[in-house]
């Protein structure tokens, strides 16, 4: 399966989403083809990697479109897909700013000359008569609809030419018959004239609205890009260059010539250019363009950092871990870019309106000028013409296409300045909806880092207890052996090689260490195995309600030994619990440690419920059984056992310093696994999804009221053009609000 990230010009509005969606479908293999209005990019996948895209692009074209299929090379750079279209769109700027002021320049006198003729006073002092003045006006708005406005008339025909519609089609049928009749009006007024009056002409009509919709495109086109800037301040992050080791000597080189493993040299006040780790030196990072975490970071030999962040005082060197796409910053801009492409499903359901909705507006205006030939009273046909004209105009697709991805544009954009990335508009949607968060303990509430923080012993020596301890325990890839692992190197005690070992899944571990049967684990499985507990029982129990987790050791038959364990709460899971309980979400969490430890932890920290002595591939078991309860349940976890859960939730959310895996599962990753960021996560889905109802309601009322307006006369056609350029521009600067949202 391939991927595609393709730019398209020429789109206007929904319906144009709607056409190039279907005619790409319609080619063998490609799958998942959806269409972004506001960001102007078609995204879709193949079953193999060879695709005819040259026959994909001619076919949009034929509709009037252009697939810019040069700019996948660019896609392959570093610099992923978002400049690579950055000059076209200035392009097509540039070309709408030109025809726009064309239209202006043209368009006052025509208006000015087409008002003030109705006044005598402009009549004693302007020297031509009603027909050379139409004459004029007829030559001043040609190069208006032949120059400025052959954008729509072009687009209208093609469209014609495969029985089809949009928005351009409603603005070249409105204009173009007022043109038409005003032409012959002009150049045949006889054949027109009723009772020998000279006929009315609407060039004036023409020249506004096209000029009106022209500059309704400019200011949408502006606010649009506006939209879209979070992806470019994050694009904007790394430098243009790195100074590099090389043979002891520094060499600046550009930074599509870093590689891995080269070793980069750091100064006061510079931006970080790559993934990497500390190899000397110290200093403090600023991370908050990443991880939206304000407080500079410490970083030493050996401490890991991101590219795209900013050295605040120190010096040091690091070696590259990763550059391009695979870094942290180039993974984000995918996610973020993959998340626009998206549609929730309510923008799906719009699509499908706007695929009717112009058929059924061209329908309308032929009514309303059939009705009012029979209905009129005076100047009939006029009083048709321009009512009909009023109906094609007043209508807009434009501002139902947008209401939705620019909304989703802002969103996830400032979900990635806050350290929120969210992989979809579906999980965006459905965020706000979540009703249970179920919490993995280790790694998402906890640190992750379990320490020994007791030891007691029953006729052994710590040092040989600990020493028989980490000799087995050093064949385990459990969290809680490496506490163990660790305390025996703090004290540089030495590691015996078992004889045997076996692990008992969920439970501990067993082998033979120095000729001695050894059993590691919960307190239950002592009794299993015939291990005699009753002198160290009452102590089990202290260390027990104390809250930690207690490792018991077995030795030919006996208990010797306790380990207590603690993995310290992470200092965010409190503040993260009591924030979503004040939204009213149950939280939950899950843990193998015995209900005891579970209570304490849970009461610690205001868990509502918890589910203990969880086995890893429980998980997912535990979040079909909340969601059976009709909950929309959220899995928050770390872990390669946490991703069938993840999987399994209506939406995942990965801590980002958790495995490669569980990330790749979830639909929302919280970078620096700060868990208060779940809360913002509920409360950005729900500011997106309150945006983009609020700019469908206007983009529907609008049309609601316009086109009844407009169809009883009620509504002047360049009044109707003037509103359908300020809606989209409205429903747009209604979305960029959504950077200022406090979540």
């Amino acid at each position: 399966m391939k991927s595609y990230n393709i730019p398209v010009e020429g789109m206007t509005c929904a319906s144009c989403v709607r056409r190039v969606e279907k005619v790409i479908s319609k080619f063998e293999g490609v799958k998942n083809v959806s269409v972004n209005l506001a960001t102007e990019h078609v995204t879709f996948e193949t079953d193999n990697d060879f695709t005819e895209l040259d026959a994909i692009a001619n076919a949009v074209q034929d509709y009037g479109y252009k697939l810019d299929i040069d700019a996948i090379a660019n896609q392959k750079s570093e610099k992923t897909g978002i400049d690579s279209t950055d000059n076209q769109k200035d392009e097509y700027f540039d070309l709408l700013k030109k025809d726009f002021v064309l239209a202006v320049v043209f368009t006052v006198p025509i208006f000015l000359v087409s008002m003030l003729y109705e006044f005598d006073f402009f009549k004693n002092f302007w020297p031509f008569t009603a027909d050379y003045t139409h004459k004029i006006l007829l030559i001043l708005t040609t190069p208006i609809v032949f120059i400025s406005g052959k954008r729509f008339y072009k687009v209208f025909w093609t469209n014609l030419k495969h029985f089809s519609a949009e928005m351009n089609s409603l603005v070249a049928i409105g204009t173009g018959a007022a043109y038409v009749y005003s032409t012959l009006a002009t150049l045949f007024p006889d054949s027109i004239s009723i009772h020998g009056e000279l006929p009315h002409v609407y060039f004036e009509t023409v020249g506004v609205i096209i000029t009106l919709i022209l500059m309704g495109k400019l200011l949408e086109h502006q606010a649009k890009r506006k939209t879209n800037s979070a992806i470019k301040k994050l694009m904007e992050l790394k430098p243009k260059t790195a100074r590099v080791l090389i043979n002891n000597a520094e060499k600046e080189i550009s930074i599509s010539e870093l590689r891995k493993d080269l070793v980069v040299v750091i100064k006061p006040g510079e931006k970080i250019p790559a993934d990497g780790i500390i190899v000397w030196g110290n200093s403090a990072v600023d991370e908050s363009m990443i991880t939206g975490e304000s407080i500079p970071v410490e970083k030493a030999v050996g401490s890991k950092i991101i590219g795209g962040t900013i050295n605040k005082n120190g010096t040091f060197n690091f070696k590259v871990t990763e550059v391009g796409d695979n870094s942290i910053l180039g993974q984000i801009i995918r996610l973020v870019e993959q998340a626009q492409a998206t549609k929730p499903p309510i923008q799906k359901l719009v699509d499908k309106i706007a695929g009717i909705f112009v058929p059924v507006v061209i329908g309308i205006a032929f009514i309303t000028f059939i009705v009012w030939l029979f209905v009129g009273q005076q100047n009939v046909f006029t009083t048709a013409l321009i009512n009909f004209v009023a109906v094609l105009i007043i209508a807009c697709p434009c501002a139902l296409g947008l209401a939705t991805p620019t909304a989703i544009i802002v969103g996830t954009g400032l979900g990635a300045s806050n350290g929120i990335l969210i992989r979809n508009g579906e999980s965006l949607e459905l965020a706000q909806k979540i009703s249970t968060v179920i919490f993995d303990k280790t790694g998402t509430i906890t640190e992750g880092k379990p320490d020994v923080s007791d030891i007691r012993t029953n006729n052994i020596a710590e040092d040989d207890l600990i020493q028989l301890a980490a000799s087995l325990e050093s064949k385990s890839e459990h969290p809680l052996a490496s506490a163990i692992l660790e305390k025996a190197k703090s004290k540089n005690i030495s590691l015996m090689q078992p004889d045997s070992f076996q692990s008992l899944s969920g439970f501990g571990l067993t082998g033979i260490v120095n000729s001695k049967t050894v059993v590691i684990g919960r307190f239950d499985l002592m009794k299993e195995y015939s291990i005699k507990t009753d002198s160290m029982e009452k102590l089990f129990r202290e260390l027990t309600n104390n809250g930690s987790t207690v490792i018991c050791i077995g030795v030919e038959g006996n208990l010797v030994g306790l380990f207590a364990i603690e993995d310290k709460l992470k200092n965010t899971s409190t503040d993260a619990v009591q924030e979503l309980n004040r939204l009213g979400i149950k939280t939950v969490m899950l843990t193998g440690d015995n209900s005891k430890i579970a209570e304490i932890i849970a009461q610690k920290i205001g868990i509502t419920e918890f589910k203990s002595e969880v086995l890893p591939d429980e998980k997912a078991n535990v979040v079909k059984e909340y969601q059976s309860k009709g909950n929309v349940v959220a899995m928050v976890g770390d872990g390669i056992n946490d991703s069938p859960a993840l999987a399994q939730a209506d939406v995942g959310i990965a801590i980002g310093t958790g495995t490669d895996v569980a990330i790749e599962t979830a639909q929302i990753t919280l970078v620096q696994g700060n868990l208060r960021s779940v809360a913002k996560a509920v409360n950005l889905s729900k500011h997106t999804i309150k945006t983009i109802k609020q700019n469908l309601f206007w983009a529907f009322i609008y049309n609601t009221i316009g086109i009844p307006l407009a169809a009883l006369g009620m509504l002047n056609p360049m009044i109707g053009a003037l509103a359908m350029s300020l809606s989209s521009v409205s429903v747009v600067t209604n979305s960029l609000r959504l950077k200022r949202a406090k979540i």
